[in-house]
């Protein structure tokens, strides 16, 4: 038999002049807002900071709550081995806005750097150590000092804790010998530690070299800079991530990022020799017609020859440092490759002259 009664139920109600409405399906279950695009973010590089990791999201996390904007932080492992990826679970399982990129194997500070800057989202990108040497609590002013227009702001230390005189001499000597010899004028006493409007990250991104300088690169792309002073801490856990081997390289990767000045010396150097050669003609041909005698002995050529050749070899080297820049840029291999990521799972391009491309890292796989 067909159920008939509700048209009849309908023809009657319609016969009596009460309105009919159609039946309304159950109201769907309400979605959640999207989040909101942060505003900024705070890009962490860590290797081995499992210990550190907890007490500079908590540090950072109230610094940015109290800015009132919506902000993430990127937390990038540069391949660690002790236990900083279950770190990095755990923390983003508390707080979805803690998220991180982890590579495959280390590949050092100023690539995983570059790292941050590909997948951080917000207006402004602040670089921070993680290892609580650069206070969290200077953001503000970074940010405040933003806000008035400057696109770079860099925090210039006026004092370093826990550091021995060597270190302190050194990092003083090369920051003056870089900023003298470069074709950019470098800010002294910086690191790292520095806002950066949109525009102004994603024109860092858009340079790819292999061996970075990212201070340098930071003020190779102009913009209006200022500077805040602040005095770096001591490092809360473990020990420094560059020791003397590590400072030499990345002295180097300045120099010869930012300086002509080492291959120039080849010249200089050419010309100190050849000038030195013609003095010692004209004094033995002096010699010869005044004494009647010319210059003899074998020690005089021997260390003559040794002196010209130990010239040589230093600058074949010199060559030979920018020549084997110069095949790792032609090799064309990507910067980093990215094991997993917490939060951050689309594709990244970088913008060139309005043409969008690829970032030269691997695709990151699917948030764990």
């Amino acid at each position: 038999m067909i159920e008939t009664r509700a048209p009849a139920a309908a023809a009657t109600a319609a016969a009596a002049g009460t309105p009919v409405t159609a039946p309304q399906p159950p109201p769907e279950a309400e979605q959640p807002a999207p989040p909101a695009r942060p505003v900024i973010s705070v890009v962490a590089p860590a290797w081995n900071e499992a210990v550190t990791l907890p007490l500079f999201v908590d540090e950072t996390r109230a610094v940015l709550d109290g800015l009132g904007e919506p902000w993430e932080i990127v937390l990038v492992d540069d391949g660690s081995a002790d236990g900083t990826r279950a770190v990095l679970r755990e923390l983003h399982a508390a707080d979805a806005r803690v998220k991180s990129v982890s590579f495959s194997r280390n590949f050092g500070h100023q690539v995983a750097i570059t790292a941050g800057l590909d997948f951080a989202r917000g207006d402004a990108v602040v670089v921070i150590d993680s290892d609580l040497q650069d206070p969290p609590e200077l953001i503000p002013a970074l940010v405040a000092r933003w806000r008035e227009g400057y696109q770079v702001v860099y925090a210039q230390r006026t004092a370093r804790e826990g550091e021995t005189w060597f270190k302190l001499a050194t990092a003083s000597l090369f920051y003056r010998l870089i900023r003298r010899i470069a074709n950019v004028d470098i800010p002294v006493d910086t690191g790292d530690f520095r806002l950066l409007d949109r525009r102004a990250a994603d024109a860092l991104r858009g340079m790819r070299e292999q061996h970075r300088y990212v201070r340098g690169l930071a003020a190779w792309i102009g913009f209006r800079s200022a500077a805040v002073p602040y005095q770096r801490r001591a490092r809360h856990a473990g020990e420094t991530k560059y020791p003397l081997r590590r400072m030499l390289k990345f002295a180097l990767d300045g120099i010869t990022n930012f300086s002509y000045l080492p291959l120039q010396l080849a010249t200089y150097a050419g010309f100190f020799v050849a000038g030195l050669s013609l003095a010692g003609i004209l004094l033995a041909i002096v010699l010869r017609l005044t004494l009647g005698h010319a210059l003899t002995g074998q020690a005089t050529t021997l260390v003559s020859v040794l002196f010209l050749g130990g010239i040589q070899l230093i600058f074949l080297g010199i060559i030979g440092e920018y020549l084997g820049r110069i095949y790792d840029e032609v090799k064309g291999r990507p910067l980093y490759v990215v094991d997993q990521t917490l939060g951050l799972d689309r594709r990244k391009t970088t913008q060139t002259d309005g043409h969008p491309r690829p970032h030269r890292g691997a695709d990151p796989a699917p948030d764990a």
